[in-house]
């Protein structure tokens, strides 16, 4: 899911509720550069096996509301 939605400058909203993130390892630069987005809801994102996420966010200036609320970052060694 590295880069998933880099530079998606015009996103504002997205649904992830339904994403099965059981597999993944790396959510590195995932919503970097997602100038607009405001509100982003991760709670049902599986983080067991990510070790890589490093810059997620990066430059998300709009993003007001984050919930991470079930992440579990005991296997990250970047973020």
């Amino acid at each position: 899911m590295s880069y998933m939605f880099s530079e998606c400058h015009s996103l504002e909203e997205i649904n992830l509720s339904n994403f099965n993130t059981n597999n993944v390892t790396n959510m590195s630069y995932m919503f970097e550069w997602c100038f607009l987005l405001k509100k982003l809801n991760l709670s049902n994102f599986n983080t067991n096996n990510v070790t890589n996420m490093g810059g997620m966010f990066y430059q998300c200036s709009s993003l007001k509301e984050l919930n991470l609320s079930n992440f579990n970052t005991n296997n990250v060694t970047n973020m």
